[in-house]
């Protein structure tokens, strides 16, 4: 059975899933539970930076025969050292610190490894400076302070999570074969490390080793990592088919961790009715959703557009998303924008008050550009046009330059039209000819018959040759206006360009 289950693995790139199994496939003995899932970004943007740790195991029993207050004070102690660590310029002179901080009677009084990895976690934002602190940790083994396995797993995850793969696997075969250790959260912590940086066929082989090693069994935090490895890949059926090992499995079964993978995964391949069984099929078990998981329903909602679905999740995680998953706000936003709610204007406007100027994205930019365009508000339109030619961005799609031109076309502003045109010629825009049909038509109705003709000859600097359309425009205008010789002139020129005339172009 245990062999079935490798060669489900070891051939997902190559063949077609396997989606039924016979009865249970593996049995474990000993399960490892994952802490309970932090609250991060939802699997985008900064969306990985917590994975890497998450995906890991930490000891068990760190704290079981700790008292609480004992346990907060010694983790308040770590975060101040932490903290002073954190601010050193130079990695080099991180060793002077730890001895001046007395991290080495932390580690001779909890041996269970509680203060060091805990000092490790809380340095995670500098994993080369948390990585500099392992390598002094090492050297104290020397001193009758032998190394733990979950020390390793912690330092293995680090350097997934510094994007150095191979120190990852060096730590793991210092572990494993200098000091003998055999701990399932070491196969974790590189499996990890792999998934994280993207090297699946790596991550496969380490589990693979680890259904070889008699001394180790996999975990749910194993298959959580296959899970996430083949989600982020969007290799979905592979995924299910890990799904469907643990719930096969007599020993294994689903928890937070797994539950939020499984539906990233869904959000990831935009199935959204996947993803919305999956929610209904978490609620209704033991494992109940975090907000980690009500922030993976938002973003999904908002981009499949269920606004009344999206607007409910919010109202449960309102406060966490404002103040800091501003990442959602915007994607929140942008379903609005894409909508025809019809509060959309109120929606949005009330979303961008959580957007500090330090979070400006081009894109966001222009589809405010395209909303208050589509809503006919010209002065919202020119402070966002106004803020990207500041800030440097480019529209590059007709189509957005369609969307403004009709907003000055709507309100008549002719003269916002004609600097905005010179503006965006000036910042390298997207040029197209409706922009100056547009120009024309609006002089044109207001009898600025001249600027209307001279608009020519800024088409002519664009290389943007006259069409019928645009000796319609002029000869409509002239007409329109009794001017019988300019309109007869464009007759000729319609004709000389192999246009014709139009139906109405008869002049008595």
């Amino acid at each position: 059975m245990a062999r079935r289950h490798l060669l489900l693995l070891r051939n997902y790139l190559t063949s077609p899933p396997i989606l039924s199994f016979p009865k249970p496939l593996v049995h474990h003995r000993h399960l490892c539970h994952l802490r309970r899932h932090l609250c991060s970004a939802g699997g985008v943007p900064d969306h990985l930076r917590d994975r890497i740790l998450l995906l890991t195991e930490k000891p068990s029993d760190f704290s079981a025969s700790i008292p609480d207050a004992e346990l907060r004070e010694v983790r308040d102690r770590i975060s101040l050292i932490a903290v002073e660590l954190l601010s050193v310029d130079d990695v080099g002179d991180l060793a002077g610190v730890l001895e001046a901080v007395s991290v080495v009677e932390l580690i001779r009084r909890y041996g269970s490894g509680l203060a060091f990895v805990e000092l490790l976690s809380r340095m995670k934002s500098k994993p080369q400076f948390a990585l500099e602190v392992f390598n002094w940790r090492r050297k104290l083994v020397d001193e009758g302070m032998p190394m733990l396995a979950e020390e390793y797993s912690k330092a293995i995850s680090l350097a997934g999570r510094a994007k150095n793969v191979d120190l990852a696997a060096s730590l793991f075969y210092d572990a494993r074969v200098t000091h003998g250790m055999r701990s399932t959260c070491l196969y974790n912590a590189l499996m990890a490390a792999y998934m994280y940086n993207g090297y699946t066929r790596k991550c496969v082989s380490v589990f693979e080793d680890l259904k070889k090693d008699p001394d180790c069994n996999p975990t749910i935090v194993t298959y959580n990592i296959l899970l996430s490895l083949f989600g982020r890949s969007m290799l979905v059926n592979h995924m299910e088919s890990v799904l469907q090992i643990i719930d096969q499995s007599d020993d294994l079964s689903r928890n937070l961790k797994t539950y939020n993978t499984v539906i990233a995964a869904y959000v990831t391949a935009w199935m959204w009715d996947q993803m919305e069984s999956t929610f209904r099929q978490m609620e209704t078990s033991p494992i109940q959703p975090d907000s980690h998981t009500h922030l993976l329903m938002l973003r999904g909602y908002a981009h499949s557009g269920n606004l009344e679905r999206m607007e409910e999740t919010y109202e449960l995680v309102r406060e966490l998303v404002s103040n800091h998953e501003v990442h959602l706000v915007r994607v929140m936003i942008c379903a609005y924008c894409k909508s025809s709610h019809p509060d959309r204007i109120k929606k949005v406007e009330a979303l961008a008050k959580f957007i500090p100027e330090e979070e400006y994205r081009p894109w966001l930019n222009v589809l405010m550009i395209r909303v208050y365009a589509q809503e006919g508000l010209i002065e919202s339109m020119d402070h966002f046009i106004s803020q990207a030619f500041t800030r440097d961005t480019m529209v590059t799609t007709s189509g957005i330059m369609r969307s403004i031109i009709s907003g000055y076309f709507q309100c008549g502003a002719v003269d916002r039209l004609a600097m905005f045109v010179r503006k965006a010629e000036q910042a390298g825009w997207r040029i197209c000819r409706s922009l100056y049909h547009c120009k024309m038509v609006m002089y044109g109705r207001h009898n600025r018959l001249e600027e209307m003709h001279g608009v020519l000859d800024e088409m002519e600097v664009y290389k943007l040759n006259p069409t019928k359309k645009t000796y319609l425009i002029m000869f409509k205008a002239y007409l329109k206006f009794g001017r019988r010789f300019e309109a007869e002139s464009v007759l000729g020129m319609m004709w000389k360009h192999g246009f014709g005339s139009p139906e109405d172009a008869f002049i008595v």
